[in-house]
């Protein structure tokens, strides 16, 4: 990926800036407690640590707006879950996050309703303001994704890379919708995005063997993103995000191999199935629009 730029619809100035601030900062609001809610990217896939487990951008994050002078000053607390889809977020974990008072919410969900046959755009809006309201009432800053069009990052048949095309655009209207809801019934406009559609996101490197999940150097690019939302917004960023790999474990050709055998392609069929239905009508309606004279 390569620098990301916000350009939410609905949000407070400060948090659309035409660059975000990526040098580090220390002046302005410091940042005491940082939260993180969505799927399998906010737990950290992608990035994974030498003892086992996963890293991702939450901690990148947390350690760009540590004070140096006070290490260990930012709270971190992770209420991901892998596979979690936006209205799981809404009611498992939404309401405890906004009982711990954070400072800066980080949400990131939506793919995971994408890839399902029940995808609904509208119910994906509902739940996504449900969850920023809550959040916003307790003066927390909340930071979203817009999703690229990840059918150019992920080798699918055409058909499926069409019709998750098609939902990813439908997924980001609906967070956008959600974000005007939100700040219309709050009267908070504390919401920055981070629109990952840039040249730069589609850099295989970005990637992990999954092409489902950021890589380490994909986690570092959002946690850089992220960092120049909040520093552009006038919170105290002391520390920047390298993009260089550090602290992170390497993975072997051989492991990418074996994940490919054992977890890739057999999660790739079950999906093929679960949007089968949503394929062929893609296909039919192809058809029909070829048939139409101009």
């Amino acid at each position: 990926m390569s620098p990301m730029t916000a350009r939410p619809s609905v949000v407070d100035p400060a948090l659309r800036p035409a660059r975000p601030v990526t040098a580090p900062c220390a002046a302005g609001r410091p940042v005491r407690h940082l939260v993180l809610l969505g799927d399998s990217t906010a737990v950290g896939l992608g990035d994974p640590l030498p003892g086992g487990g996963w890293r991702g951008f939450g901690p990148l994050l947390r350690d760009a707006l540590d004070d140096p002078a006070h290490p260990g000053s930012v709270r971190l607390d992770n209420h991901a879950r892998t596979g979690a889809r936006m209205a799981e977020v809404r009611h498992g974990q939404v309401p405890a996050a906004a009982m711990s008072g954070p400072d800066v919410v980080v949400l990131c969900a939506g793919m995971n309703d994408t890839l399902r046959s029940d995808f609904d755009p509208a119910g994906i809006r509902r739940d996504c303001a449900g969850s920023l309201e809550p959040l916003l009432r307790t003066g927390a800053t909340v930071l979203l994704l817009r999703f690229h069009d990840h059918a150019r990052v992920w080798p699918l048949p055409g058909p499926l890379q069409r019709a998750l095309a098609t939902r990813i655009a439908a997924l980001n209207g609906a967070v956008d919708g959600a974000v005007a809801d939100a700040v219309a019934a709050t009267g908070r406009s504390a919401v920055g995005i981070l629109d990952l559609d840039t040249a730069g996101s589609y850099d295989p490197a970005a990637w992990s063997v999954d092409r489902l999940h950021p890589s380490e150097r994909g986690h570092r690019r959002l946690a850089r993103g992220f960092a120049g939302l909040l520093g552009a917004a006038g919170f105290a960023v002391p520390g920047e995000v390298g993009l260089d790999a550090a602290g992170g474990r390497a993975v072997a050709a051989w492991q990418r191999g074996a994940w490919l055998v054992v977890q890739g392609v057999p999660w790739l069929v079950r999906r093929t199935r679960d949007l089968g239905p949503v394929m062929v009508r893609g296909l039919v309606e192809g058809a029909r629009e070829r048939k139409v004279p101009a």
